[in-house]
């Protein structure tokens, strides 16, 4: 066999390898097939409300289902989900409260999960009882007791009733606690030996490399706050603090019937930061979701 032969029969073995791999086999069209019809499945209502947005009114009433309007009302439909409400305002508020309940869950979760996962003290079993059973509490449990606290404190119609009920956030701690735990104790014991306390280790060694589980956590958290709408419903009547979900509300209250174009349309500018940012982060999210389930 000469040299041009052999590497000949070289190169085609990966290209065999590869025609192999792209072939389309029944197992992988079937499963290709239940993703894209669970892709369409969970996709309808979002692209039934990007349909909606641009129709007019009586062509959203009508018999026949379409998707593409026949009369594209996107301008007029947008034109109007800026002007009714304060949109930009509703966004800032959003993002404000979004950013601030994110910012103490983490500065309070990691230092509760690192404990907890790496320091040997006697409440530990305990302390977990007690994560476990706070998962099973709901906001509505406590509600009553908030808003009458918050009612004698003044403090209704602000930022401060809208992030304090959820600085502390016991499914991020049970969160971060199942990462802590795949980290190495070799890390930690290193920083100690140079010196470092135990907030340095948190500082310096835990959170860089907690990235993903911020990222994943932060999902879960801006996603959950954002779509809130019992909590604001409750401790808000001031439309300057209101959120993306009660603004909705403020936007049909200044409609004079149901303008669901409109709607439809301050609708898809309320979710599509979320989108983007899930989209961005997807990720970091998908690699914090799988470590969070590995065992050091």
């Amino acid at each position: 066999m000469t040299a041009k032969t052999l590497t000949s029969a070289i190169s085609a073995k990966p290209a065999k390898r590869r025609t192999a791999a792209n072939a389309f086999t029944i197992g992988r069209i079937i499963r290709l097939s239940i993703l894209i019809l669970g892709a369409v499945f969970f996709l309808a209502p979002y692209i039934f409300m990007l349909s909606t947005a641009g129709k007019g009114q009586s062509e959203i009433f009508t018999s026949s289902l379409s998707l593409i309007p026949q009369h594209f009302a996107y301008i007029e439909n947008f034109t109007k989900a800026f002007t009714r409400v304060s949109m930009g305002g509703l966004l800032l508020n959003g993002v404000i409260v979004c950013g601030l309940i994110l910012v103490f869950q983490v500065v309070v979760a990691i230092p509760c999960a690192y404990a907890m996962a790496k320091l040997s003290f006697g409440a530990a079993r305990l302390m977990m009882a007690l994560i476990m059973l706070g998962l099973l509490v709901p906001i509505h449990a406590t509600a009553l007791p908030l808003y009458v606290a918050f009612d004698k404190l003044s403090v209704l119609n602000s930022y401060v009733s809208l992030v304090a009920p959820f600085t502390i956030s016991v499914f991020g701690i049970f969160l971060f606690l199942q990462f802590f735990r795949a980290l190495p104790n070799d890390l930690i014991h290193a920083a100690r030996l140079d010196g470092m306390s135990e907030i340095g280790v948190i500082i310096r060694v835990i959170v860089p490399n907690a990235w993903p589980a911020v990222t994943a956590f932060a999902i879960f958290s801006v996603v959950a706050h954002w779509n809130d709408l019992y909590w604001p419903l409750i401790v808000v009547t001031n439309q300057a603090y209101a959120t993306p979900p009660l603004g909705l509300l403020f936007f049909r209250a200044a409609e004079a019937g149901d303008d669901y174009g409109a709607l439809m349309a301050a609708t898809l500018i309320i979710t599509l930061p979320l989108v983007a940012a899930f989209l961005l982060a997807q990720k970091r999210f998908v690699e914090g979701i799988t470590m969070t389930g590995l065992k050091g």
